[in-house]
């Protein structure tokens, strides 16, 4: 059936749904010009994708499209992989294709859309690593990749090690995926050759030490990786250790360390902040062992390293049998900066020039860190750390001071 040129987006959408015989989301209707369509939960089944492909044929308006929990299926996908031949707006596919009931089949299209694609930026998929691996490989354009929950093994993590020859994607994340020996292995092998990967999330994959001893080959050779997640993973001090020896040579990895929640006690955490006291050229910057209690030589430790890295921020759960705790009220440490400033006849203004070389008016959290803890401002490392929470509440790693 042809549409008329001068029909709306959403009067071709109706139109469709009518030809494919399916209800209409009054959501897409009413939000159709908006840069961001979130459809989750809607029902859409394959028909549905059909519908809302054929409108979309000509859009020039939505470039982020999210689609989980509707069941597309195969079929959906391939309608979804026709759009996609045809928009050149799309850049976010869907950003989770997940629990949709995709298959091998489905993984397939996918696998044809992005090998033809030469819009989409960041994109989420699920079930078939072999199909993803060999259509990625040709696609350079693809930034952000999101491939969690999708249990792909052992075997998986052969073929994902092949993945990160991919020239193109520098944001991964496989977290839930059961990479557990051979497949960790296999996997962080593939870390070792690459070259553009900055963010990379393992989280919940039981890597174990096993997966722990590979990983620090891997950053032994590895000069751009520069966030790494391995919580959830059965790491003992032991894959600590193993880890240590490749961090020891790596001069990238910055916002490490998402460590927390393994069984690591304090011998692993004199570890980490040991390798970081005497390796000159470590990049780290904030290590995450949240769950592990230390104890008084750990402390004094970390505050001597912290002499020599001022930036440095470990995140612990407390000293001996007692749990950090927030004392019930202490004085606004924002207020402590403009005391300080105030005293010696300076502008708040003044402070974040200081910081902030280029002039863009946002400044990095670590240089705003570094700034604090070097000045005479009497602010304590929690204080510190409590403020920075305030003025970057959403985690961007940067402070906008406008």
């Amino acid at each position: 059936k042809k549409f008329s040129k001068h029909m709306s987006i959403a009067e071709v959408y109706l139109e469709a749904c009518k030809l494919v015989g399916v209800v209409p989301v009054s959501y897409f209707i009413r939000n159709h010009s908006s840069p961001t369509m979130t459809l989750t939960y809607h029902g859409l089944g394959p028909l549905g994708c059909k519908a809302l492909a054929i409108a979309l044929q000509s859009d020039v308006h939505i470039r982020t499209l999210e689609l989980a929990y509707n069941r597309v299926q195969a079929e959906g996908v391939k309608y979804l992989a026709e759009l996609l031949r045809a928009n050149f707006t799309i850049q976010h596919l869907f950003q989770d294709l997940s629990n949709n009931h995709v298959k091998s089949e489905g993984a397939e299209h996918v696998a044809k859309m992005l090998m033809d694609s030469i819009s989409l930026k960041s994109i989420k998929l699920s079930d078939d690593a072999k199909h993803f691996t060999e259509a990625l490989s040709t696609n350079f354009r693809i930034k952000d990749l999101d491939l969690s929950h999708n249990k792909f093994c052992g075997k998986g993590g052969e073929y994902l090690g092949q993945l990160l020859n991919n020239e193109g994607v520098e944001v991964l994340d496989l977290s839930w995926n059961h990479l557990r020996m051979k497949g960790a292995v296999a996997f962080s092998a593939g870390l070792k050759v690459n070259t553009m990967l900055k963010h990379l999330d393992l989280s919940w994959n039981g890597f174990g030490n096993e997966g722990a001893l590979a990983m620090g080959e891997a950053l032994k050779f590895n000069n751009t990786l520069v966030h790494l997640n391995l919580s959830n993973n059965c790491i003992t001090n032991e894959g600590v250790s193993m880890l240590c020896r490749g961090l020891d040579y790596n001069e990238t990895l910055r916002v490490l360390l998402q460590l927390a929640y393994n069984a690591v006690t304090v011998e692993g955490a004199l570890a980490l902040v040991n390798v970081v006291k005497n390796s000159p050229k470590t990049a780290l910057e904030q290590i995450n062992i949240c769950n592990v209690l230390v104890n008084e030589n750990f402390v004094n430790l970390l505050e001597l390293t912290c002499q020599e890295h001022p930036g440095l921020d470990v995140q612990y759960e407390g000293v001996g049998g007692f749990i950090a705790q927030k004392p019930p009220k202490r004085i606004d440490p924002m207020k402590v900066i403009q005391d300080y400033l105030d005293k010696r006849k300076l502008r708040l203004w003044d402070f974040f020039r200081n910081i902030d070389k280029d002039g863009t008016m946002r400044v990095p959290v670590t240089d705003f860190r570094k700034a604090v803890q070097q000045s005479s401002i009497p602010l304590s490392r929690f204080q510190i750390e409590e403020l920075i929470h305030r003025l970057d509440r959403d985690r961007t790693g940067m402070v906008d001071y406008r």
